[in-house]
């Protein structure tokens, strides 16, 4: 029995695209860290990714995506965008920089497209599981239909 989920600006961007997807709905779960997220989808956590939204030395944004039980190296992170260095953006700066809360926050339908760069990990999948735009949703869409929606580099950014 599938639940009806909410359709979020991230659904309507992918739906607008053309790009298939599947959507999570883990709301009631209680589930709150990324391991936890996967595990209540019964997926494999290296499957799922989370989105993080970085400054650079310079000031610009960056947003990584990452596997949920890794870490961003922060070192191989600033080397990937070109930057001297960076760092993790305040969680109260994260709703007016990208329109998203910590938690429900996805690299696409950000107010402002920013470089993206996702774990290169990635490619051993099919398909990659990461926040639908609210937290309590993800949605699962190919490398390949990620391309479509939002320019994006593969690079070896965890720990």
């Amino acid at each position: 029995m599938k639940k009806n989920i909410e359709k979020t600006n991230v659904m309507r961007i992918l739906e607008q695209k053309k790009i298939s997807y599947k959507s999570y709905d883990y709301a009631d779960t209680g589930a709150v860290s990324g391991t936890d997220v996967a595990a209540v989808l019964g997926q494999d956590p290296a499957q799922v990714f989370k989105t993080l939204v970085t400054v650079g030395h310079s000031k610009a944004n960056y947003v990584f995506l990452l596997p949920v039980q890794k870490e961003l190296d922060l070192k191989k992170a600033a080397k990937s965008v070109g930057e001297k260095s960076i760092s993790m953006v305040k969680s109260k700066d994260l709703l007016p920089l990208t329109g998203y809360v910590h938690g429900g926050c996805s690299p696409i339908g950000m107010k402002k497209q920013f470089p993206t760069v996702i774990a290169q990990s990635a490619q051993g999948f099919g398909t990659i599981i990461f926040s639908g735009g609210k937290i309590g949703c993800q949605v699962e869409v190919s490398l390949d239909g990620l391309k479509k929606a939002l320019p994006f580099t593969l690079e070896d950014i965890g720990t």
